[in-house]
């Protein structure tokens, strides 16, 4: 069955984007799976299909409508009820690659993307709606946003990667950071590739791959180390084969 997604927003002419390229680009055109762009002004109800109004007790800026918003979502919500419906928002949840993972596994997934200020907190309260967010910054709305999470999704599809250890050895996978990588030429501005790469003995390259994964991940993200603390005794899983169901 081909992974499905939707995506509420209020610019839909900035879909597919860069999903229409590279992997996910081959991916859409082979079938694996499909992007729907719904315009959210579509469900407005007066004649200048305005979806926001100020906030409620001031303040700056415009504030999506729980109305407009709530039928746009019901729509999508009928259309799709088994896939899970999120919102791309800063106060959301952290995106992750254990999450990325579940999505990936499903049938698809519905995506709201916020503009102004932000949606009504009613909105959240009254629909099955996951908040979610890929960063601790602030971005102009939520398409660009959906679009990072579907790439990370659409590329651990079956069949859309060439091999599926491809996508079983990156950062994040096993909770650490990957390895750093290497390719010819073996001598560059006087710097050389580590020897033991260009050894053969598959033995000692993967213990020095495993010990520059968690050395590097100590260094420059010792947030990630304390979330897995046994993540160097973990075996990375990612990218679901053509064998799973």
């Amino acid at each position: 069955m081909t992974w499905a997604a939707t995506v509420l927003t209020l610019y839909p002419e900035m879909f597919p984007g860069p999903l229409g390229l590279s992997l996910a680009g081959r991916a859409m055109s082979e079938g694996k799976w499909s992007l729907d762009a719904v315009q959210i002004r579509d469900f407005a109800t007066d004649k200048h299909r305005s979806v926001d109004d100020t906030p409620a007790g001031g303040g700056a800026g415009m504030v999506m409508r729980a109305d407009i918003l709530g039928a746009a979502v019901d729509h999508v919500l009928a259309r799709q009820p088994q896939a899970p419906l999120l919102a791309m928002t800063p106060r959301g949840k952290p995106l992750t690659q254990d999450f990325v993972r579940e999505l990936a596994a499903g049938l698809g997934v519905s995506i709201l993307c916020g503009r102004f200020e932000g949606m009504d907190e009613r909105l959240f309260e009254a629909r099955p709606i996951i908040p979610v967010s890929i960063g601790d910054y602030v971005l102009s709305g939520g398409e660009t946003a959906a679009i990072v999470l579907l790439d990370a999704c659409v590329r651990l599809l079956p069949g859309v990667m060439g091999a599926a250890s491809s996508g079983e050895e990156e950062s994040f996978e096993g909770g650490l950071l990957e390895y750093p990588q290497y390719t010819r030429p073996n001598l560059w501005e006087g710097r050389t590739i580590p020897e033991v790469l260009r050894s053969g003995d598959h033995a000692k390259i993967a213990a020095w791959r495993k010990a520059r994964s968690i050395e590097d991940t100590r260094l420059r993200r010792p947030d990630l180390m304390e979330r897995h603390g046994d993540a160097s005794g973990r075996s990375p899983s990612g990218a679901r084969r053509e064998d799973e169901g």
